[in-house]
């Protein structure tokens, strides 16, 4: 296996994805909130659609408005749903994500037939061929660094993500474990809630270059789930589900490279292994964790059984 400065390009893309997603996702799954991000996550096909449609092009500004745009109505019309129609919160997402996505899938078949724009690439993405889109070069100790146009997007998002995260930690907090006290002490929930929802999509849509729609519910979810079984502390979690985001993507790229060589085939995507990297990751917290793990309840329940 040779590794290049390329293979370096596309693990830091991939950890900058994860990281993105991951922190937004801690709280989405602290809200039990986790098919949000699935469902904002397909629901922005259609905003990627009609802003090249309506631009002609295939320029990020426009589609990532769109996107943007339909993510954030995704959660609007969720709510909408769920409290005006009154049917369970998951059955107000089917309803909302399965119609835009389907309407998303119609329209990117019919933009396809005026320019090369792939429904699978949407879905999947393409993070193998992310570093040769470069979008700035520098020279560092007498060599050329050649920096990719999703690394710039992505590690924006990350600021912007973190810093949001910091600024109102407190508010996030509270709104997420008790949105009637964070009301009553004067935080609004509902404003909290949709900067959540906007957060989120704001986040799939700068991953959608990287990883695709369908890869990013595995960023936005497994990272902060096997950050839960760690820690009872949000710091901590929000911390933790990072590294394990990174984790995913540096071991996602280097099993693509040689798994399947194992097995006789060339390649697979690297998108698909970060995806399975992170399950197999959280698979072995779920283990062996040392307070929430699989064994250490079981131990828990034998020493209780003794004890009495």
């Amino acid at each position: 296996m040779i590794w290049l400065p390329f293979d370096t390009w596309i693990v830091i893309i991939g950890a900058l994805c994860a990281v993105a997603c991951a922190l937004p996702g801690c709280f989405l799954v602290l809200r039990k909130m986790s098919m949000m991000g699935d469902a904002i996550s397909h629901a922005v096909l259609p905003g990627l659609a009609i802003g090249f449609l309506l631009t002609g092009s295939r320029s990020s500004l426009p589609m990532f408005i769109g996107a943007a745009v339909v993510g954030v109505l995704t959660a609007i019309f969720t709510q909408w749903i769920s409290r005006f129609g009154r049917v369970d919160r998951g059955a107000a997402m089917g309803i909302v994500f399965t119609s835009l996505f389907a309407l998303g899938l119609l329209l990117i078949v019919q933009a396809s037939d005026q320019v090369d724009l792939d429904p699978g690439c949407v879905l999947y993405g393409a993070v193998e061929l992310t570093p040769l889109d470069v979008i700035h070069t520098f020279h560092f100790v007498g060599s050329e660094i050649e920096v990719p146009r999703a690394a710039v997007s992505l590690g924006v998002v990350v600021l912007l993500n973190s810093l949001l995260i910091l600024l109102l930690f407190k508010e996030f907090n509270l709104s997420s474990f008790d949105p009637s006290l964070a009301t009553t002490v004067g935080i609004n929930a509902t404003v909290m809630h949709y900067l959540l929802m906007a957060m989120v999509a704001i986040t799939t849509v700068a991953s959608f270059e990287a990883v695709g729609s369908i890869i990013v519910i595995a960023m936005l979810v497994v990272p902060a789930s096997a950050a839960y079984l760690l820690t009872d502390r949000l710091s901590v979690m929000l911390g933790l589900s990072a590294v394990i985001g990174i984790l995913s993507a540096g071991l996602g790229h280097l099993g693509a490279i040689t798994v399947p060589l194992w097995f006789g085939f060339e390649s697979t995507t690297t998108s698909g292994m970060m995806a399975c990297a992170a399950g197999f990751l959280f698979a072995l917290i779920w283990v062996f964790s040392p307070r929430y793990g699989l064994l250490a309840r079981k131990f828990r329940r034998k020493g209780k059984v003794e004890n009495e």
